[in-house]
Order: C-alpha cells, then sequence, then structure tokens
C-alpha cells in the first residue's frame, strides 16, 4: 500500500468527493495552552501547517468539551485536517484540565475515513502516557518531549509507505494500520452491465475463486449480467454473487445496457473537463478510437454537452459523426457514466386503464408500473428494447415516464 508517490500536484487531478484515497502529508500535535491558547507544539514536517492557517480553524481542533472524543475533519484551502479531541481533567493542570489533539493532515480532495480509526487509537495511546507520565504536558520531560518528533516521523513514514507502522514506547507496543472501509457494494440486477475500472491485466484470475474466473472473460462493458450467465454457463444467482465481490474490492463498476436508442443527460460535475488538466488526458486517451490520433477536447466537450432529454446516442451519432473527429462513441459513453459526468434517463412505462373500456391486464403490463425501467423489463421477457417500444406504441392505455 505505497501511496508515496502521490504528489501535491494531484491537486490538478482529483477534486474533493472524488473518492480518491491521499497519503497523510503532515502530523502534528496541538493543545490548548493556559497563557497562549491553542498552538501547535509538534508537527512533521515542520512547518507545513502555517499558524496562520492553524489559527484560522483552531476553535474546531480544540473544541468545546461536547465535542471532545469524537472524530473531527476540518477542510481549509487546500488542507483535511482530522483529529481527535481529548480532555483530561485533574487538578494538577492549570485550569484543572489539560487539552489536546493529535491530527493527520491530507489533501482537500482526499478520503481520509480510512484514517480515523488510527488517528483515535494514536490520541488514545498518547493520553494514556499523559496520564502514567505526563509525556505531553510535562515541562521537565524534556527527552520524552524529543521523542515524540522521532515518534510521528515514523508512523507518518510507515503509514505512506505500507500502510502500518509499530510503535516501542518503553515498554509499550502500539500497533497501527490503516484498513480500507468500503461501502457495501450495490445489489446486482441482471439488466446491470459490469466493466472493469483497472487494467484486466493488473490482476492474476487465479487468486479468484473458480467461478469468478469462469466469469471474468464475459466481463467487457457491454455484456449484463443475465447474459454473462448465460454464456458463461454458471447460475444467475452465482454471477450476481461474483460481480458484487468485484464491485465490493474495486475491480468492477455497474453501468446500464449500452444501446443507441438510450438518452443520457450531463451532471454538475462536466465542469472538471473543463478546468482539470489531467482528467481531460484521462478521458481523451479513453475515448480515442485511434491509437495515434487524439480527439480535441472541443470535440469531446461538445458531444458531451449535446447528451441532453429527447436526445438520442443515435441522434447524436448522426448529427456529430464521432468516428471522424476519432472519437469512440461506446468508450464516450462507458467513461462519462464511470466518472458520472453524464447518466441515463430511463424509460419506465405505466399502465392505465382507459376509463369505459375495461381490459385484462396481460402478464406483461403488469410490469408498467413505473417502477421498472425498460432495461429490467427487457432483461426479464428477453426483448429488445425495439420490440418493447412496438408493444407500447400500440397501446394506448401505457405512457412513458422518463427520469
Amino acid at each position: 500500500m505505497n501511496i508515496t508517490g502521490i504528489k501535491g500536484s494531484t491537486n490538478n487531478r482529483f477534486f474533493e468527493g472524488c473518492g480518491h484515497e491521499g497519503p497523510v502529508r503532515c502530523i502534528f500535535l496541538c493543545e490548548f495552552h493556559p497563557v497562549a491558547g491553542p498552538k501547535i507544539t509538534c508537527q512533521v514536517p515542520e512547518d507545513y501547517v502555517s499558524k496562520e492557517i492553524f489559527d484560522a480553524v483552531s476553535v474546531y481542533i480544540i473544541p468545546k468539551t461536547q465535542l471532545q472524543r469524537s472524530i473531527l475533519t476540518v477542510n481549509v484551502l487546500d488542507y483535511k485536517i482530522t483529529g481527535y479531541p481529548v480532555r483530561i481533567d485533574n487538578t494538577k493542570y492549570a485550569r484543572n484540565a489539560y487539552y489536546f489533539n493529535l491530527c493527520f493532515v491530507c489533501d482537500a480532495w482526499a478520503r481520509t475515513v480510512q484514517y480515523e480509526p488510527v488517528v483515535k487509537k494514536l490520541s488514545e495511546y498518547l493520553m494514556m502516557m499523559e496520564q502514567e507520565s505526563g509525556f505531553l504536558s510535562d515541562e521537565n520531560t524534556s527527552n520524552e518531549k524529543l521523542r515524540l518528533p522521532l515518534i510521528l516521523q515514523q508512523i507518518l513514514r510507515d503509514l505512506n509507505s505500507c500502510g502500518m507502522s509499530t510503535v516501542i514506547e518503553g515498554t509499550t507496543t502500539m500497533h497501527l494500520k490503516v484498513v480500507k472501509i468500503s461501502p457495501d457494494p450495490p445489489p446486482i440486477f441482471d439488466h446491470l452491465v459490469p466493466i472493469f475500472t483497472v487494467d484486466r491485466n493488473s490482476f492474476r484470475e487465479q487468486q479468484w475463486d473458480l467461478t469468478t474466473q469462469q466469469v471474468l472473460p464475459y466481463i467487457d462493458g457491454f455484456n449484463h449480467v443475465a447474459k454473462i450467465a448465460a454464456e458463461a454457463d454458471v447460475e444467475n444467482n452465482l454471477v450476481k454473487a461474483c460481480v458484487q465481490n468485484l464491485v465490493y474490492y474495486g475491480v468492477v463498476s455497474l453501468i446500464p445496457i449500452f444501446q443507441y436508442s438510450n438518452v443520457y443527460a450531463t451532471t454538475p460535475k462536466l465542469r472538471f473537463l473543463a478546468s482539470n488538466r489531467r482528467f481531460q488526458e484521462d478521458c481523451l486517451e479513453y475515448v480515442s478510437n485511434s491509437e495515434t490520433d487524439l480527439p480535441s477536447l472541443r470535440d469531446v466537450f461538445i458531444l458531451y454537452s449535446n447528451m441532453t432529454h429527447g436526445t438520442t446516442l443515435r441522434d447524436l451519432c448522426l448529427r456529430f459523426n464521432p468516428h471522424a473527429l476519432h472519437v469512440d462513441e461506446c468508450k464516450l459513453v462507458q467513461f462519462g457514466l464511470l466518472h458520472k459526468i453524464i447518466r441515463r434517463i430511463q424509460k419506465y412505462p405505466v399502465f392505465i386503464e382507459v376509463p369505459g373500456h375495461p381490459s385484462p391486464v396481460s402478464a406483461l403490463q403488469r410490469n408498467f408500473n413505473g417502477i421498472l425501467s425498460y432495461d429490467e423489463i427487457c432483461c426479464k421477457y428477453g426483448m429488445s428494447a425495439q420490440e418493447l417500444d412496438e408493444e407500447v406504441e400500440c397501446d394506448p392505455s401505457v405512457t412513458l415516464i422518463w427520469k
């Protein structure tokens, strides 16, 4: 788990909320001084967080009593500061209490939830040492004061290089480990399409179970789950379990079925394509239909911008001819969906009985409830979108909702 290669320049590539993890840039200890107020007493590397920035957010770093012993994360400029403020009550301290906070500093765009257990454990370790020997507050323990920067340097180096660190201080040993925290994978449905989010050749198939190995060759970004099950000759629920496992480990993502009759619309995240240079480079490389001639950013941006309600992908291709612009429209859609700069506008048929003309409801019409999309109904009945369109168009009791 070596993440030290991610440099500060990644601000040009990533953005707040992108979900990417980043390294710990700095660790600092701050305390509430009875005269000077909140101040940083130890920081590695030195002066990474300036006094001006710290003073601007110190009220959140050394907070009120109600927020003590809670994980707090503060975003300020290009920094994300995560801490676990602690208050130790004792009459030996000025004001009868000692306040401190051990904080990790990361880039503002970085996902930091995986560091929270480490911050809490390290803070509680320092609290124990303070209660036992005055490790943090006692001005006479100069040797121990000198040890703290060395301890923090070791932790910073170890966590960024291998995701774990072992600290030995006297007779006490503390093990720290960054554990990746993944959200529960979404439910897997027959009509969803798994697509690799990592290089297909970057992992060994042998590391997966035999069923997953049987399924992997059929994951191509176009086959939906039901089709993969049929072609791989694997029971449908087993394929769903395999795909769910791959999603959990970040190997694949799920996108809607690709069809030229699909309608897409842009999201607010399209703005990053206009301003983020690294994101632009990644996009142009991905959507290109040529290894030598990349499309222009202007052409790609225009294609995305014209994805709107009422315009099918077929309409878009007839109007702009993406191939002449060195753009693969399939990859254009895949990239947009994976990075959430576009979203699929789904069709939901709704059966509304015509007053005065009661008629028996067919098995197909029972699915026209406004909840099941075209993709779900087509997968369930083995129909094409065109066949379902014909059924809907000739039935006056069915209307369509686009959303």
